[in-house]
């Protein structure tokens, strides 16, 4: 993919795992050296959410020009050309029939594969059903900061080594189970 907004937005939808709108809209304010926090106005559940940043996430944000305050804009303030792009994107790739939202599967997906625990994974994507659903939500509070880390350092560097080529059995380190 050549620069531009949407190939930021798909790359750290793929790092992060997180809606492709919440990354559209990302702001150098919501960005410190090692966390993007995700204002709750933003969030689908309403809730404030941080995400960890990887060194292939923080790497990509080096790249683009900061002209406003969103991090990938679009030609008039926040990018729009959704459909366009993915079309663009599937001829380049050779892919059709997937969306964007797939890529937040992916990304679950291959944090299970990577020995990252299931509570940890829904933390990762915001989501507050599942695991953190009913009574459990009640008295679970803790953030699991730590846990996201790791699991989204482990993801990036998963992702770099299939972007590399490399045979990423060897790079994949598993996760403690607790």
């Amino acid at each position: 993919m050549g620069p531009g907004p949407f190939n930021g937005i798909v790359r750290m939808a793929i790092l992060t795992g997180q809606r492709r709108d919440e990354v559209a809209g990302m702001t150098w304010a919501e960005l410190s050296d090692n966390a993007w926090t995700i204002p709750a106005s933003r969030t689908k559940n309403g809730a404030t959410h941080i995400v960890p940043l990887s060194a292939q996430t923080q790497d990509l944000l080096r790249s683009p020009p900061q002209f406003g305050e969103l991090v990938f804009p679009g030609l008039r303030g926040p990018f729009n050309g959704w459909s366009k792009a993915k079309a663009a994107l599937d001829v380049k790739s050779g892919g059709t029939n997937w969306r964007l939202h797939d890529l937040r599967r992916t990304a679950a997906t291959g944090l299970q594969r990577l020995g990252v625990r299931l509570e940890v994974t829904e933390q990762v994507l915001n989501h507050v059903s599942g695991s953190r659903a009913g009574i459990v939500g009640v008295y679970q509070r803790h953030d699991f900061a730590l846990e996201k880390r790791a699991a989204l350092d482990a993801w990036g560097n998963h992702v770099l080594a299939l972007v590399e080529g490399l045979t990423t059995a060897d790079n994949v380190v598993e996760l403690k189970r607790g």
